[in-house]
């Protein structure tokens, strides 16, 4: 298949290409066009063109074009799904969920709206807060869920108003250019773009005084190159950085009901996911009960080629993530006690093995840094404040999860731990309805719910005499 990016409403070739690599076999598979610099800023003029006449339609005027394009993408949900696992890595049913997410996030956008808000009206005046959109908006998203994470961030900016130029991860750009594809037949033109580069094209788009809005998915040193470089022109942004997500069990958890549960959570798309289970604080009581629990599930994961039937964990996405992964397993070799997985694959493509580690010290690689893979460190505690403690101890704070036969007694843990979302006897549970977003430096703004979508908007307050 030959695939074009889309520029004010055509489907083009690039400036140049970029080889498409599947993790499951470490080979190129397909061809993605490059833009370069002078496309990219084609696509701002073309999305500031576009902007008014979008801009100008009600709420019910866009939502025919968003709800056109869902099924458009729905009508090709398996070829989105195939694409998916092939740049991705993940199983195809895992695919296949993400492109009926995608679906239904479109759904749910294309039927909000953001209504005046009157804030006081007396027999002398009236004061109204109005929503109005912000113009043109760069989505820059990553390699774990390349159609979801777009989505969620173009439903909201198109149903609000907005144009949006997609920049994917140069490694998984092939799902995002098919949408483009998709687009093209049914959305005005520049009114949704794609732009594929090697990570050269985001300071442009993130200076540019034409585009009004960056919202970026990805990790937290990128995200702060992106702030940085939106900063000479003020302009809006979100940010949705990286996490180190600390799951507390408490002494009173069933381990056999709450093992399984944090392994998906863990090793879910392998574990690439900005919400996974990073670590784990257990009771010491619980320590070998759980890890061989844990260690049981990871002898029963079937890793392989996402298009295998069976496979339940794929590969790695890219080899540089797995290199760092590689090298993160032998510093927790060396420093603590591997009970599971831990060795490489004999077969081709990024494979690991989902990988327990215990008896590591709060101070290892794998506890500090996100690790965005399938490896999974089990820590002991003996005081629920100082595991608490020690699960605060983090630059991030993305999310979390509290694991507990009592629910209030959850809850109450869950008010003190330092992130945007803590789950109690539950994981990576994220209606649409629901904002999400980080604290500390796992991000600024929210995505999601109406305050995703207010984040797309510009608040004006009318306040008018009425004596």
């Amino acid at each position: 298949m030959e695939y074009k990016l889309l520029i004010d409403g055509a489907l083009v070739d690039g400036a140049s290409a970029i080889e498409v690599v599947n993790p499951a076999t470490g080979q190129p598979f397909a061809a993605a066009p490059r833009a370069d610099e002078a496309q990219a800023k084609l696509a701002i003029a073309a999305a500031r063109r576009a902007f008014p006449a979008w801009a100008a339609r009600d709420y019910a005027g866009r939502r025919g074009y968003l709800e056109q394009l869902a099924t458009a993408i729905e009508a090709r949900a398996e070829d989105f799904a195939r694409l998916l696992t092939q740049e991705q890595g993940k199983p195809l049913e895992q695919a296949r969920q993400e492109v009926m997410g995608t679906v239904a996030a479109l759904g749910y956008y294309a039927e909000q709206e953001l209504a005046p808000r009157t804030l006081r009206e007396t027999a002398e005046d009236r004061i109204v807060e109005q929503r109005y959109p912000l113009g043109v908006v760069a989505a820059i998203t990553p390699w774990n869920y390349p159609l979801l994470l777009l989505m969620l961030k173009v439903a909201p900016a198109l149903i609000t108003g907005n144009t949006v130029i997609a920049k994917p991860a140069p490694t998984t750009p092939l799902s995002t250019l098919m949408l483009g594809e998709v687009a093209a037949a049914i959305l005005p033109a520049g009114v949704f773009q794609t732009l594929v580069d090697r990570n050269d094209l985001g300071a442009l788009l993130s200076a540019h005084p034409g585009v009004a809005h960056v919202s970026f998915t990805g990790s937290t040193p990128t995200g702060r190159k992106v702030l940085a470089s939106a900063s000479d022109t003020l302009k809006r942004f979100t940010l949705e950085l990286g996490g180190n997500d600390a799951a507390i069990i408490l002494d009173d958890a069933d381990v056999a009901k709450v093992a399984p549960a944090i392994f998906a959570g863990a090793t879910t798309n392998s574990g690439q996911i900005c919400l996974a289970v990073k670590r784990v604080y257990a009771p010491r009581a619980m320590m070998d009960a759980l890890c061989e629990e844990l260690a049981r599930l990871a002898a029963e994961a079937v890793v392989g080629d996402g298009l295998e039937q069976g496979t339940t964990i794929g590969p790695i996405q890219n080899r540089a993530q797995f290199e760092k992964v590689l090298a993160l397993i032998e510093d927790a070799r060396a420093r603590g006690t591997i009970v599971a997985g831990g060795e490489p694959s004999s077969r081709d493509g990024y494979f690991i093995a989902p990988t327990i580690v215990r008896d590591l010290p709060d101070d290892a690689r794998l506890v500090r840094e996100e690790q965005f893979a399938p490896v999974l460190p089990v820590l002991a505690y003996d005081d629920l404040d100082d595991a608490i403690a020690r699960a605060n101890d983090s630059d991030f704070g993305l999310g979390g999860t509290v694991w507990t036969s009592d629910v209030e007694r959850g809850i109450a843990v869950a008010a003190r731990i330092e992130s945007g979302t803590v789950w109690v006897n539950k994981h990576l549970d994220l209606p649409f309805d629901v904002p999400f977003g980080g604290a500390k430096q796992s991000g600024i703004g929210r995505q999601q719910g109406i305050e995703g979508m207010e984040d797309f908007t510009q608040t004006r307050i009318v306040n008018a005499a009425l004596g």
